[in-house]
């Protein structure tokens, strides 16, 4: 299987200008300003196709190129680097990347890319809903300031079986016969492979030492998720004293009871609003129904863990069933 990351199909401008394209990057991949050290030439090529919830886009300006950002909110850009190469420049530090490195840019980071003019980026845009959502599937609990990638430098060789399942992507998408079902199973599957695959401050690991006992104790949360659940109900429960839980919690967690608690609750919610067999219809309702009676403070937890306020993630499902 050749690798081939959007073809003619998904073809925008060929010979364009620069500018163009940055205009049409603003709108689907991620807002940036632009500036060339040479005149827009027409020679700038931009391939874009939407599969689910991911943004796959191949791009060249053809001209040595700056690209600046304040930061994008609630997005991953995950850019491969095809041809030419790129420097990075974040937090006082300069990172050079060529043809076959790997660059990952979290959620509100500082955006400083110099491109040389024979550059061309393969660049996959990923909403934070969509880790969030491969969490709770794997059951992998998320810290509370949310996933973070670590700055390194990958190479194509190092992750060779996510670059088949991305060229497998674009190929689907192109073919206008994935159905949205299935392009979100993909879209869950890349998420999963960028999780295991590169680094981050999320723990993997199933717990272990003492881990029975914390099983029991999530097992217990998930049966009463809907009850106000206090720390002293669960060292009761779990015939501990409150500092051997809350280390207990720091282990195997990283958090603190009340958090991992507040987690599973938003968690819960998420599913009722966004499940397609869910027949949630109020927003309101399902809050209230997981205990979070202070509504503005509800939305704002929502959106700071998933990305979007509640009432998006409803009408977002209902506007696909």
């Amino acid at each position: 299987m050749s690798l081939q990351f959007l073809n003619q199909k998904s073809s925008v401008f060929a010979a364009a200008n620069p500018f163009d394209v940055s205009n049409y990057v603003n709108q689907h991949v991620g807002s940036h300003g632009l500036q060339l050290s040479t005149g827009g030439k027409t020679t700038a090529s931009l391939n874009h196709r939407k599969a689910g919830s991911l943004d796959l886009c191949r791009l060249s300006y053809g001209a040595k190129a700056r690209v600046v950002s304040e930061g994008l909110p609630n997005i991953y850009h995950v850019q491969f680097i095809l041809r030419g190469n790129c420097r990075y420049e974040v937090d006082r530090e300069s990172l050079s990347l060529s043809a076959g490195n790997v660059l990952l840019i979290n959620p509100d980071e500082p955006i400083d890319l110099t491109y040389s003019e024979d550059c061309e980026k393969f660049i996959v845009r990923i909403p934070t809903s969509l880790f969030t959502e491969t969490c709770i599937e794997h059951q992998w609990f998320k810290p509370s300031g949310g996933i973070k990638f670590k700055q390194a430098l990958y190479k194509f060789e190092e992750i060779d079986s996510l670059l088949y399942l991305l060229s497998l992507v674009c190929q689907e998408a192109e073919s206008g016969t994935a159905t949205p079902q299935m392009l979100q199973h993909y879209n869950r599957v890349v998420a999963s492979k960028l999780m295991t695959m590169f680094k981050h401050n999320l723990a993997l690991e199933t717990p272990s030492l003492q881990s029975v006992s914390f099983e029991r104790l999530v097992k217990y949360i998930e049966d009463h998720i809907k009850n106000d659940i206090s720390a002293e109900e669960l060292a009761q429960y779990s015939h501990l004293s409150l500092r051997s839980l809350y280390l207990l919690f720091e282990k195997n967690a990283k958090t603190t009871p009340k958090n991992f608690i507040r987690q599973k609750k938003l968690e819960h919610v998420y599913s009722a609003l966004m499940g397609p067999s869910s027949k949630a219809i109020n927003v309101t309702a399902v809050a209230l129904d997981y205990g979070f009676s202070h509504l503005g403070r509800f939305s704002e937890l929502y959106k700071s863990t998933f990305g979007m306020l509640p009432s998006e993630s409803l009408k977002g499902r209902q506007a696909r069933t």
